[in-house]
């Protein structure tokens, strides 16, 4: 066990966070779709149009997994809002956490310094 390692779990420790901003046409809608599989160590929220998910885990390959997952829902959930509204999904979700508004404003953000 390393000196970092207090747990003695194979962490360091810290927290790993990331936070997804997606936009919707329905981002109430798409929200309520992708509640029920959060797990306790998420959360999601609506902010105008685009629905917010905080992911927290304690570790980077257990973020990366809980986050690609999150996505695929992310992903149902529009397809669904869409087809109840009597239309294609236009708009892939991803394609929009990705994007950029500014020069230097990231929609997806991540506390996570740390290589493992």
């Amino acid at each position: 066990m390393s000196g970092t390692d207090a747990a003695g779990d194979g962490t360091d420790g810290v927290r790993k966070r990331a936070t997804l901003r997606t936009r919707h046409d329905d981002p109430t809608v798409v929200a309520r779709a992708v509640r029920p599989d959060n797990t306790d160590a998420m959360g999601t929220a609506v902010t105008e149009d685009r629905v917010v998910t905080r992911i927290e885990r304690p570790t980077t390959g257990g973020l990366r997994s809980t986050v690609d997952d999150y996505v695929v829902n992310l992903r149902v959930a529009e397809q669904v809002a869409a087809t109840a509204r009597g239309e294609a999904a236009t708009v892939d979700p991803v394609r929009e956490a990705t994007a950029s508004d500014g020069p230097n404003d990231s929609d997806i953000t991540t506390d996570d310094t740390h290589d493992t």
